[in-house]
C-alpha cells in the first residue's frame, strides 16, 4: 500500500467505463488480464490504466465506512452498501416516468457466496443469488424503482401480506397508471387498495389457493371445454378462469376490464388475457438485455455483485433515456445498446487516458493516446442543440451511482466528459444535471 495514490472523480469514472467497456466485449467470466493482454487484448484498456491498479481498484473499494458497519449491520443487512444504493435508487424516479403500463416483479442477480440474505429461487436460471423487487416501464423495461430483499425481519417472524406491502412500496409516487404483476402479489385486496389511493388498475394472474376465489371457477371438470372462459364479477373487480389445456386452469383479477368480452382468434383469449401476456414481461425483459453486456466480473463479496448490477442498471436506463429523447439516431442500425455502451464508457475514460503522463508501452495502447491528445488539441466542438442536451440525464444515470453526498455537495462531476459519435458526429455527454421539467416522448414515457 505503499504506493497507493488518491482516487480521484476522473480515477472513478474511469473505472466504471472499463467495467462497461468489458461488458461491451463480452468478457464475463474471463480473466480481467485478457482484456490487457498486447496481442490479443483490446488497446483502450492498457491505455487507460495498468492491470494492477484495476486489480488494486476491484480488491479495495468499498462503500461506507467500515469502522461503524457493525453498528449499522445489527439493524440493517445492506449496511455495507446502504448509502450509495439510497442514493442511487432516489435518483431512478427523477429522470424518467413511465408509460401508462408498468411490471412489478422479482430479479435475482446470481451469487453463490456468503451473503446473510442469499435466496434461492428454483424457478430462475441462477437458482441462487441477491433477490430485488423491480418496477419497470412495460414498453421500455426503464427500471424505475428498486428494492432489494434482505430476508426476514431480525425477529424472525414470516411477513404478512408480503406481496401487497411490495407493490405498494414500488408503486408509491405513481397514479392513474395499469400495474402488471404475478400470482405472488395479486390478490383481491390488492386490487381495491390501489384503486381506491392511487386510482390504478391492476392486472394479473392469481394462485388457486386464494380464499376470495368462487369455487365455480376453480374446477376443471370434463364438461368445461378446452379454450372456454368464464367470468365472476363485483362493482370494481372481473375474475375470469380461462381453460387453455385440459386440467390447466388460468385465473386472472383485473380492476381494468369490466365486461366478459372474448377476442375473435383462434384460441379464444379474452382481452384480460391478452393485456396481460403483453405488458407481463418488462422485468424479464430487463434481465435479459442486462445479461447481454453485464460487467459483472467473479468476485466473492456481495456488496460488489449489487455495485455492477447498479452499473448495468444504470447503463440500460441510460440506453433508454438517449434513444427516446433522440428517435431518429441511427435508424434501420443493429446493435444500437452496444454501440452506445461502447461510447459511454469511452467518454468516462477519456479524461483520465488524456492527462496521461507516459504513453504505454504497446503501440496500439500508445496510439490510442496520441489520437486522443490530438483530438483534443482541436478546436472544441460547437454547443450542441437543446434537443441533444437531454442526453446527458442519461448518462448521468451510470455517472451518479458511485458518487458520495460530499462529491454530490463539492460538484466533482458537474463537469460535462463526452466526445463526438464517430458516425453521427453527434456528442455523446456524460454529465450531472438536475432538471425538473418533464418532456413528453412519443405519448409514451416522459424522460425528465
Amino acid at each position: 500500500m505503499e504506493e497507493w495514490k488518491a482516487m480521484d472523480a476522473s480515477d472513478l469514472r474511469a473505472y466504471i467505463g472499463l467495467l462497461i467497456l468489458s461488458g461491451v466485449y463480452k468478457s464475463r467470466g474471463k480473466a480481467a488480464a485478457s482484456l490487457w493482454d498486447a496481442q490479443s487484448g483490446r488497446a483502450i484498456f492498457r491505455a487507460t490504466m495498468q492491470l494492477k491498479v484495476f486489480y488494486t481498484y476491484s480488491t479495495s473499494i468499498r462503500f461506507d465506512d467500515r469502522g461503524t458497519r457493525a453498528a449499522r449491520r445489527a439493524t440493517d443487512k445492506l449496511a455495507a452498501i446502504r448509502e450509495v444504493w439510497d442514493m442511487w435508487v432516489e435518483r431512478l424516479p427523477r429522470l424518467y416516468d413511465p408509460g401508462p403500463e408498468v411490471t412489478v416483479d422479482e430479479q435475482l442477480v446470481a451469487f453463490r457466496g456468503r451473503c446473510p440474505f442469499r435466496q434461492y429461487m428454483p424457478s430462475k436460471p441462477a437458482k441462487y443469488g441477491i433477490k430485488s423487487w423491480v418496477t419497470c416501464d412495460a414498453k421500455s423495461s426503464y427500471a424505475w424503482k428498486m428494492q432489494v430483499y434482505s430476508g426476514k425481519s431480525s425477529d424472525g417472524a414470516p411477513e404478512r401480506s408480503q406481496g401487497m406491502r411490495v407493490v405498494l412500496d414500488m408503486t408509491d409516487g405513481l397514479k392513474d397508471r395499469n400495474v402488471m404483476c404475478d400470482n405472488f402479489f395479486t390478490s383481491y385486496d390488492l386490487g381495491r387498495e390501489l384503486m381506491a389511493t392511487r386510482n390504478m388498475t391492476m392486472v394479473g394472474t392469481v394462485r388457486k389457493n386464494r380464499t376470495e376465489l368462487p369455487s365455480e371457477l376453480l374446477t376443471t371438470t370434463n364438461r368445461r371445454r378446452v379454450l372456454s372462459s368464464q367470468f365472476a364479477f363485483t362493482p370494481t373487480t372481473t375474475l375470469v378462469s380461462y381453460l387453455a389445456k385440459k386440467n390447466k386452469n388460468i385465473l386472472l383479477i383485473s380492476t381494468r376490464h369490466t365486461n366478459d368480452e372474448i377476442s375473435d382468434r383462434n384460441n379464444g383469449k379474452p382481452p384480460i388475457v391478452l393485456d396481460y401476456n403483453r405488458n407481463k414481461g418488462g422485468v424479464d425483459n430487463l434481465d435479459k438485455v442486462i445479461a447481454a453486456y453485464s460487467c459483472k466480473r467473479k468476485t466473492a463479496r456481495w456488496p460488489l455483485v449489487i455495485f455492477s448490477n447498479i452499473v448495468d442498471v444504470s447503463s440500460y436506463n441510460a440506453f433508454v433515456i438517449w434513444r427516446e429523447v433522440n428517435p431518429n439516431w441511427m435508424p434501420r442500425k443493429r446493435n444500437k445498446r452496444r454501440f452506445f455502451l461502447k461510447q459511454l464508457g469511452r467518454a468516462l475514460v477519456t479524461p483520465l487516458i488524456e492527462r496521461r503522463r507516459c504513453l504505454p508501452r504497446a503501440e496500439a495502447a500508445a496510439a490510442v493516446v496520441k489520437d486522443l491528445r490530438m483530438a483534443s488539441c482541436r478546436d472544441p466542438p460547437p454547443r450542441q442543440q437543446p434537443e441533444e442536451d437531454g442526453a446527458a440525464a442519461a448518462a448521468a444515470a451510470a455517472l451518479w451511482v458511485t458518487m458520495t453526498p460530499t462529491q454530490r455537495e463539492d460538484g466533482v462531476i458537474d463537469g460535462a466528459v463526452g466526445h463526438n459519435d464517430p458516425e453521427t458526429g453527434r456528442g455523446i455527454n456524460a454529465s450531472c444535471i438536475d432538471n425538473e421539467e418533464s418532456v413528453r416522448v412519443n405519448g409514451e414515457g416522459r424522460v425528465r
